[in-house]
């Protein structure tokens, strides 16, 4: 079990007001991760810091204004449903841009003050929004908001490696021409929403650039890692990105509600050091990571820890 170490966390309360009533993606999720998070028996040392929201600017580096301007007006209007899996409630635009803007907030941090993993601890997620189009829970694609974030702040070569156990669909999708960006997922498949088979590899500019590992049912937090180190590191070492993005799900644990994995709280901790060693190795350290699903309310904030235990393991 790792012990202490030092992370910060970028909040903002106002995520808890996205209201999805009974639906796996709760207010709770967040609200047990925060109480934990300071609780003092919790494993790392956690500074807290406050997200920014999001401008339209911000979110139109991703997402075209009639996107924004539809999820704007439909909290506006009292909220609704987006997609079958989807909704919006009279907060959820400023709980999304306060979401976006968090993710913004951490690149900020770990470019102006080099340190500990800057981790934006958010609601809704957002791997599977697709630039014109909220899915999945997901109403903007934050860490593609924050990747053209750091682009613009003179990293031109941006990685993400995102290991929820649903393909991040709306990532590959925004990125899948873009040779500027790799893009890594490991996920269980088939599973929602259905894409990122192996073959698929980016195309155009982008082929080479997009790199899924498709999981079957039962995949051990081991065989999870044995995957990551024989597939995704050389691909990031090859890549040699300026800064390296991270989309952390939880779902992948062995008893989460929405899939079929096999990982145990202790294997985020690996995670979270071996994703650390590469972003010495290969960023000089610079690096982020964000929240993406984990759906077991008891144990996503062990999970959590674990992960954020083991980014900061020396």
């Amino acid at each position: 079990m790792l012990d202490f170490g030092m992370t910060r966390v970028v909040y903002d309360r106002v995520c808890l007001e996205h209201d999805t009533g009974e639906h796996p993606e709760c207010a709770e999720r967040v609200r047990r991760a925060e109480a934990w998070l300071r609780d003092p028996a919790c494993r790392t040392e956690v500074t807290w810091h406050e997200a920014r929201r999001a401008t339209l600017a911000d979110l139109e580096r991703v997402h075209p204004a009639a996107h924004v301007e539809r999820v704007r007006s439909l909290a506006a209007d009292g909220g609704g449903r987006l997609d079958a899996d989807t909704v919006a409630s009279s907060a959820s635009f400023e709980a999304a841009t306060a979401g976006a803007g968090a993710c913004l907030t951490a690149v900020d941090l770990a470019l102006d003050e080099p340190g500990p993993l800057p981790f934006a601890l958010v609601r809704p997620p957002g791997h599977h929004a697709l630039a014109d189009r909220a899915m999945g829970f997901c109403l903007f694609n934050n860490v593609a908001v924050a990747a053209r974030h750091a682009q613009s702040r003179g990293r031109e070569k941006i990685a993400i490696v995102d290991f929820d156990v649903h393909h991040g669909n709306g990532t590959e999708a925004i990125f899948y021409d873009d040779p500027s960006v790799l893009f890594v997922s490991s996920h269980q498949h088939p599973l929602y929403p259905g894409t990122g088979a192996a073959e698929d590899r980016g195309r155009g500019a982008g082929e080479g650039f997009t790199l899924n590992i498709p999981l079957e049912a039962g995949t051990t937090g081991p065989e999870l890692l044995e995957a990551l180190e024989r597939e995704a590191a050389p691909a990031i070492e090859r890549f040699a990105p300026d800064m390296l993005l991270v989309s952390a799900g939880f779902d992948a644990y062995r008893h989460d509600p929405l899939a079929q994995l096999a990982v145990d709280v202790d294997d985020f901790a690996l995670i979270g050091t071996r994703l650390a060693e590469w972003a010495r190795a290969f960023t000089s350290g610079l690096w982020m990571a964000t929240l993406e699903g984990g759906y077991h309310l008891d144990d996503l904030p062990r999970c959590i820890e674990a992960f954020l235990a083991g980014s900061a393991a020396p």
